[in-house]
């Protein structure tokens, strides 16, 4: 076997039947996405929740979930092993960690004999404090994000928790080096770190018609220098494409 140290993150957010646990609010949908080294694995978790209560008018405003819809879904406990074990050992990137995690540990909390909290089974990063800290004074909801970094969410008319994971995947490859989001499966993931190499014998290799040289237009020229200067801002200085030392 293979072993790799790429990190691994699990992307998340949840929809809710309301805003605040004190009020016994639950979550009614999750949707995760699977990142490792910064690729998407195309391993996703994705579950409609029967919360076993009413969701608030102005939550399915938001994310357009009725109480109709859930009435046949599962409960959280029927999800709960096969949830857990996706996101064990990964560090969870969210936005507004505090409201998804807390609403976690809310529903980990009415299960009979499980001890589990989020903390206690993956890391957590946060990408609003993140994005807080590098755009102080301005907007950080996930849309502002997406505008500010040219993340296409035209798709995004309500929210929906797997749509909204994969959006901030992109957001968050943008935010930490503006990487863009490429995707492998998990066999490529693996054979991607292989050491293995391919012996080729000398008969096998064949000449090629010289390659054709297409060169950058004066406009595209332009669009991937203004996209450097974006990378550069996004990284703090940090675009090697625009060192000239």
């Amino acid at each position: 076997m293979v072993e790799t140290t790429q990190k691994r993150q699990v992307i998340l957010d949840t929809e809710t039947t309301g805003i605040s646990t004190a009020d016994d609010h639950r979550i009614i949908e999750i949707g995760c996405v699977e990142m490792v080294g910064r690729r998407l694995t195309g391993q996703t978790f994705h579950q409609y929740i029967n919360p076993q209560r009413d969701i608030d008018d102005g939550a399915i405003e938001v994310h357009g979930i009725t109480n109709e819809f859930l009435a046949d879904k599962p409960l959280f406990a029927d999800i709960a092993e096969d949830f857990l074990r996706f996101i064990e050992g990964a560090e969870l990137v969210i936005h507004n960690a505090p409201f998804d995690v807390g609403f976690i540990d809310h529903e980990l909390a009415k299960l009979k004999d499980e001890p589990r909290r989020v903390n206690t089974i993956a890391t957590v990063l946060d990408t609003l404090r993140m994005a807080r800290d590098k755009h102080p004074g301005q907007k950080n909801s996930l849309d502002a994000l997406c505008k500010r970094y040219d993340v296409d969410n035209a798709n995004r008319e309500l929210h929906g928790a797997l749509l909204d994971a994969e959006i901030l995947a992109d957001v968050y490859l943008a935010m930490t080096g503006g990487q863009v989001s490429l995707t492998l499966t998990a066999e490529e993931a693996v054979e991607s770190t292989s050491d293995d190499k391919i012996d080729v014998e000398p008969g096998q290799i064949q000449t090629r018609q010289p390659l054709v040289v297409i060169r950058a237009s004066d406009e595209e020229l332009a669009a991937h220098q203004a996209m450097l200067e974006k990378v550069n801002e996004s990284s703090g200085g940090q675009c090697v494409w625009l060192r000239h030392d």
